[in-house]
């Protein structure tokens, strides 16, 4: 018998979302799908006939698992075990309708259990029962996140959405690290900043993650040159976001042109732009030119050979139905997939109403008689979900290459 996580839970989550829906007019402004569904049924266990599925099977058909890491993992909780996880608590407020909704689905997808105490722990171990029903070696790259902050620096928490210290992720990763590895999130405006690179560093950071629209960040500023000159010395790759944001409340939309991002590569950083750039317009090097979509200028900015070994993109999110139209031009550009890393952005895919298995058939991506498969299995295990997904994109008969998944050499781990 397969049992669900918390159904109390579930029933209650069902109610507020549907209600916040309802109330706030939300699904156009979210780019919502509803074609396969709302809700995450939180099932607590794999069902055998989807363990041995011929398409899981299939997913994992040519790879060495250890080397298969999952490079854009999201933690998320209210501090209740005193870990220092935080959320706006404009996010607990109906008042406040998007971010209320977005909370509730983040804890729906995440199948967390938020009564007084519960929070925190339940999401850790929802995701570690996640990575054990994983092939054995599979890894996935917890993220902290660190404040918004003001031009000198400090905190801003009331401009903030969440915060993840890094001490957080990296204890997680210390306690578990047959499952998890670690990002740091480091604002280069902090005072402290180099030194909490350097301690990042003595703790086995393998990369440093930003969101520059969301923590005002220009990452074309000139102050951000001596944490560059750090991060080329000690080999740390920096994971930024490129594109629109929708998930997190943000400052301005142009720093996340991907074009900004010329500064720290001509530093001689290696750049993964999260989500290649998937999202929105901004402007291209023509000062009068009309807007360009930013995967338009990602694909300039691989295009340019002096990059080559030192811009990559994730293709974390790229599924999600305001993002799918990116699929087949990454699919078909086999020369970038050695410069492709997989990652899920935990726990959004299990946010059933932001990926449209439908859609992606209608566009011919995806088999039809892989929806039914994919469905249940995003019920029961949402890492599982994302990767057997992707893995089933075909455009014109090829997928994604395998190295596009065998992503742990990248960061140094298996050699």
């Amino acid at each position: 018998m397969v049992r669900k996580v918390s159904p109390f839970g579930i029933q209650r989550r069902r109610f507020l979302i549907g209600g916040s829906i309802a109330a706030g007019g939300l699904l156009t402004g979210c780019n919502l799908s509803l074609r396969d569904g709302l809700f995450n049924e939180c099932l607590a266990e794999l069902p055998q006939d989807l363990r041995d599925h011929p398409l899981v099977t299939a997913a994992w058909s040519g790879l060495d698992a250890k080397k298969v890491w999952d490079v854009h993992c999201h933690v998320f909780g209210d501090g209740d075990s005193g870990s220092g996880l935080w959320y706006n608590p404009r996010m607990d407020q109906i008042r406040h309708p998007v971010g209320y909704m977005q909370r509730e689905f983040y804890v729906n997808a995440s199948c967390a259990d938020d009564s007084p105490g519960r929070a925190d722990s339940s999401f850790v171990a929802r995701l570690l029962a996640q990575c054990r029903g994983m092939a054995p070696g599979f890894q996935v790259l917890l993220f902290g996140f660190d404040w918004a902050r003001d031009d000198a620096g400090a905190p801003l928490p009331e401009l903030s959405t969440f915060y993840v210290p890094d001490d957080y992720a990296a204890d997680l990763a210390a306690r578990h690290p047959e499952h998890f590895g670690w990002v740091a999130s480091i604002h280069p405006y902090d005072p402290r900043a180099l030194e909490r690179l350097d301690a990042a560093a003595a703790r086995g950071v393998r990369a440093i993650k930003w969101l520059p629209s969301a923590q005002n960040i220009d990452p074309a500023d000139a102050r951000c040159d001596p944490f560059y000159d750090k991060l080329a010395a000690l080999q740390i790759p920096l994971i930024t976001h490129g594109g629109d944001e929708r998930a997190v409340a943000g400052f301005s939309e142009h720093l996340g042109n991907p074009l900004r991002l010329r500064r720290p590569l001509d530093a001689g950083v290696r750049v993964i732009v999260a989500h290649c750039a998937s999202l929105g317009s901004g402007q291209g090097d023509v000062a009068d030119a009309a807007g360009l979509s930013n995967f338009a200028l990602f694909t300039q900015l691989m295009d340019e050979q002096r990059y080559e070994g030192k811009l990559f993109g994730d293709i974390s999110a790229i599924t999600q139905f305001n993002r799918m139209e990116v699929v087949a031009p990454l699919l078909a550009r086999r020369d970038w997939h050695a410069r492709l890393l997989n990652g899920s952005d935990y726990p959004l895919p299990g946010v059933v109403p932001l990926v449209s298995l439908q859609g992606l058939v209608d566009l011919r991506l995806l088999d039809a008689t892989a929806v039914k498969p994919l469905s249940r299995l995003r019920d029961s295990n949402v890492l599982l979900f994302d990767f057997v997904l992707k893995r089933s994109l075909r455009y014109n008969g090829q997928g994604f290459a395998e190295r596009v998944f065998e992503t742990a050499p990248f960061f140094g781990q298996p050699a």
